[in-house]
């Protein structure tokens, strides 16, 4: 037991230097949805990361402090009550879902993630998740509106998702946003990400699994880099590969102070 209150997180001292830019609207709540995530989508109910038999997280307030909990409008009482098993770190712990999102907000990075979706790509939902890891501006789903879910392990209602018909609608968001298009693609003339410095405010740009990035995608890009392999495989998997891109972003304009 602990009598340690709620962190609120890192403060406005700590926020990165160009902070929440070009932040995507919140996902609209009528899009087309998969059916075994409806429901989690429209509040609090549980999601994959949240069955287990062992949870994390912690249970009713009154059984984890002593005391009674600080008055926070961010807290939910329902989860004061109840206990709160979600998939958040531990600054978050009994925040509404608003205010953790709203936290977020203010320490978003200038970097956004984009991945085509012509053929429903399973890789999406990891994706969301290691962009909601790094405080990504929005993830861009092109193509299809639907996706699966169940990889995103519920990080996706604190992750703003926006979504394009084609590769056209995308490139007028990352003008008026003033956001270089960063294809990630191990085709022939791209550069080695290893070598590159990407540009601070970017969208990276990722095809889906097989195909790889779409020509008319590629055509847009400033830049094509690709990842250093030494194996036998043609390619690695394209959330692996956004994951590692990302993870670049991040060593290479980040502020690790304000890291968790």
């Amino acid at each position: 037991m602990t009598n340690a209150a709620p962190s609120a997180g890192p403060g406005p001292d700590h926020r990165p230097t160009e902070a929440t830019a070009a932040v995507a609207p919140a996902p609209d709540p009528g899009a087309v949805r998969d059916d075994d995530t409806a429901a989690e989508l429209r509040g609090n109910e549980p999601g994959p990361t949240e069955w287990g038999e062992h949870p994390h997280g912690a249970g009713p307030w009154a059984a984890e402090h002593t005391g009674p909990p600080p008055d926070d409008d961010r807290l939910d009482p329902v989860l004061l009550a109840e206990g709160d098993r979600r998939n958040v770190v531990d600054a978050y712990r009994y925040w509404t879902r608003e205010a953790i999102v709203a936290d977020i907000d203010r320490r978003r990075h200038p970097f956004h993630i984009a991945i085509e979706n012509f053929g429903h790509d399973a890789n999406i939902g990891t994706v969301v998740r290691t962009a909601n890891a790094f405080a990504a501006g929005a993830v861009h789903i092109v193509g299809r509106r639907r996706w699966n879910r169940r990889g995103a392990m519920v990080t996706d209602r604190y992750q703003h998702i926006v979504h394009h018909p084609d590769i056209e609608t995308l490139l007028e968001f990352t003008n008026s946003e003033d956001l270089s298009v960063v294809a990630v693609d191990n085709v022939p003339g791209s550069v080695p990400l290893e070598t590159v410095r990407l540009p601070r405010r970017c969208m990276l740009l990722f095809g889906q699994e097989g195909p790889g990035v779409s020509e008319g995608a590629r055509d847009a890009a400033v830049l094509t880099v690709s990842i250093a392999q030494f194996g036998s495989t043609r390619s690695i998997n394209a959330g692996v590969a956004a994951g590692i891109a990302m993870h670049t972003w991040i060593r290479q304009h980040a502020d690790l102070t304000t890291a968790w």
